[in-house]
């Protein structure tokens, strides 16, 4: 018999017979990359106890959020706060926990930034001292320089955005002449029954020209997604917790801002 035959012929069997082995070896040590988690993880950990722990149960002040302030000179660009600084952002994508719309009015034309206003509001409806906004005649158009349409009363749009990688939301302010947008928005997702924290919501801006000529920022607000049942119901409760340890009638209180 030749032996050098068989040799080859067994060599080649066991090959064979070695090949399918290390192929699923090397399936099982490489497995498939698993997508990175797009959930919310605010809505799927003890985010509360965490917030709570870390600041003793104190009350979330206005100073310890990031802010997300509108554009100047019309641009379309948004800077948002990172760990590494500030960080340009087309646009801003997550989950409304809730919103506060404050007014306020300051006595000298161009005051210093962080002067107190002469007057406030939480609700943009009645100022701290129980005056009615509507009928002030700081809110009339007009009423800021006798040029312009612009009122001497400021107001304002404040978003309690969560974004997914994070516990803690961005505040996001929208300037007046967004306002209504806003608000339109709002409406749009009520008449389908969409509670605010039930959406996802994507804002982009688009560069825009005053009556006077002057550039500015306009923001756009688009529903990009809507939670299912258990997301949405974790959406709302969160956000009523979170809204309870912020006090938010104390950050309404200093919010506006002058400038």
């Amino acid at each position: 018999m030749d032996t050098t035959k068989l040799k080859t012929r067994l060599d080649g069997k066991v090959q064979a017979l070695q090949e399918p082995a290390q192929q699923s070896f090397a399936v099982v040590s490489e497995p498939a990359s698993v997508p990175a988690d797009s959930g919310y993880l605010a809505l799927t950990s003890n985010a509360m106890d965490i917030i709570k722990a870390n600041l003793k149960n104190q009350p979330l002040s206005f100073q310890l959020f990031d802010i997300v302030k509108a554009p100047s000179g019309g641009s379309t660009v948004f800077s948002v706060p990172g760990l590494a600084g500030d960080e340009a952002e087309k646009e801003l994508t997550g989950i409304i926990l809730d919103y506060t719309t404050p007014r306020a009015y300051w006595d000298t034309a161009d005051p210093v930034e962080g002067t107190p206003p002469a007057c406030l509001s939480a609700n943009s409806i009645v100022s701290q001292d129980g005056k009615v906004c509507a009928h002030c005649p700081y809110n009339d158009f007009g009423s800021k320089d006798g040029e312009s349409n612009a009122k001497a009363c400021k107001e304002s749009v404040v978003l309690f955005l969560l974004r997914p990688n994070n516990i803690i939301p961005l505040l996001v302010r929208v300037p007046v002449s967004s306002k209504m947008l806003f608000l339109k928005y709002m409406t749009r997702l009520a008449s389908t029954l969409k509670p605010i924290n039930g959406v996802v919501t994507k804002i982009t801006l688009k560069k825009a020209t005053s009556k006077t000529g002057k550039p500015y920022a306009q923001y756009l607000f688009e529903t990009v997604d809507v939670l299912d049942v258990e997301k949405a119901a974790c959406a709302k409760a969160f956000a009523k917790q979170f809204m309870e340890v912020v006090h938010a009638s104390e950050i309404e209180q200093k919010l506006p801002e002058a400038g």
